[in-house]
């Protein structure tokens, strides 16, 4: 697949996502739904932020990093993305159970945090 086409098709993908998550936020009633529809609430957020964070960050470093390879931008944009929706979903669902506060912020960031130097870590020793 060459990079326009991967482009286009995040793009597309993206914006039938958001148009996806539309439509269950108007179909949900938080107050009357059960576990499903909570479910497919956050899933479809989480899937949403993916496709919009990776090609924001992919054409964030496309031009800032020139020399770097478009498949390696790719990979790690898609990668911090998906520990960005991650950690947006785990602060969503913790401030709806009014269990968000200072400490967790703090504890999530830090787990993240290791876990996106492990992640880089781990490519530099394979």
């Amino acid at each position: 697949m060459t990079l326009k086409k991967y482009l286009w098709a995040m793009a597309i993908l993206s914006f039938l996502c958001w148009s996806l998550f539309i439509f269950v936020m108007r179909l949900i009633n938080p107050t009357s739904t059960n576990w499903l529809g909570f479910v497919l609430f956050y899933l479809v957020l989480f899937i949403s932020l993916i496709g919009t964070s990776a090609l924001i960050g992919f054409i964030i470093r496309f031009i800032a990093l020139k020399k770097e390879l478009a498949f390696n931008s790719v990979k790690l944009a898609f990668r911090q993305s998906f520990l960005f929706s991650l950690f947006i979903i785990i602060i969503l669902i913790l401030t709806s159970q009014h269990l968000f506060n200072w400490l967790n912020l703090l504890l999530l960031i830090i787990i993240f945090s290791i876990l996106e130097l492990f992640l880089i870590s781990y490519k530099k020793n394979r």
